[in-house]
């Protein structure tokens, strides 16, 4: 029963659209949610993009949403960076999008990679060796690493695709140091930005998702009820044999508007 849901903390990718393409019906459960009062925020594990692009994406999918709705772990590690590490220089193995949440969160791009006192690392879909060297220098110099996730893949157009792992590994083998800090999904510091932004107490609020490990696990981490998707790369068996195992598995979100009006009508 989800009458005390008051909240949904929503993953993007494989649960709202894969790759360019939304997700079948995912748009009219959106907006049926909203039409009845419950708040919502999209959490997402990407970090190569910032909360304009994303609201950008998302409007042009034709689905409904307030750039304030929308945290990505781009933004929550600027947040963080701003809060533990003011002042800092940082280097970035990533794109223009983290760069971005970085600068307006007001930290300090370094210009050379031995001058940074942080590297930040996220998914480069374009990365070059040039650019994991100059990371690799970075760290060298004494730069502490920081990830903004840990997700081996992603479900890309063209099927999963190697995400922010690859990075961290090439980088933890060739310089003999660690990530300190990682920031995404089931990091409970994502699970904080989200309560924060929706103002509910995690009781109150529902985890959707597609993944077990990132989604499910942080929405059980923060006491939070949850709800698997199978619209990612994880199937019904293998969800039922899980050692971790969400209150709900829908076919896709498309399925939660038609749960709400059940429950509304005339017991």
């Amino acid at each position: 029963m989800l009458e005390n849901v008051d909240g949904y903390v929503i993953d993007l990718d494989g649960t709202v659209y894969k790759g360019q393409q939304a997700i079948d019906g995912v748009m009219d459960s959106i907006a049926y949610i909203k039409s009845i009062g419950k708040r919502v925020v999209f959490l997402s594990n990407r970090g190569n993009i910032s909360r304009h692009m994303c609201h950008d994406k998302l409007i042009g999918m034709g689905i409904d949403v307030r750039e304030e709705e929308i945290l990505l772990t781009s933004t929550v590690t600027a947040t963080y960076l701003r809060n533990h590490a003011e002042g800092a220089q940082v280097w970035v193995l990533g794109e223009q999008g983290l760069r971005d949440e970085l600068v307006l969160a007001g930290l300090t791009l370094a210009e050379k990679p031995e001058e940074a006192e942080w590297l930040v690392i996220t998914l480069h879909e374009t990365l070059t060796y040039k650019e994991l060297n100059e990371a690799f220098r970075a760290v060298r110099h004494g730069a502490r690493m920081i990830a903004t996730n840990a997700d081996k893949t992603f479900p890309g157009d063209e099927g999963d695709s190697i995400d922010v792992a690859g990075m961290i590994g090439a980088l933890e083998s060739t310089t003999d140091q660690k990530v300190e800090v990682v920031i995404g999904k089931p990091s409970i510091l994502m699970a904080e930005a989200a309560l924060e932004v929706l103002g509910l107490p995690a009781e109150r609020c529902m985890m959707i998702g597609d993944s077990l490990v990132s989604d499910i696990g942080l929405g059980k981490n923060a006491g939070m009820i949850t709800t698997l998707v199978l619209t990612g790369s994880v199937s019904r068996e293998e969800a039922e044999a899980s050692d971790v195992q969400p209150d709900y598995i829908w076919n896709s979100l498309s399925d939660l508007k038609e749960i709400l009006q059940l429950e509304t009508l005339p017991k």
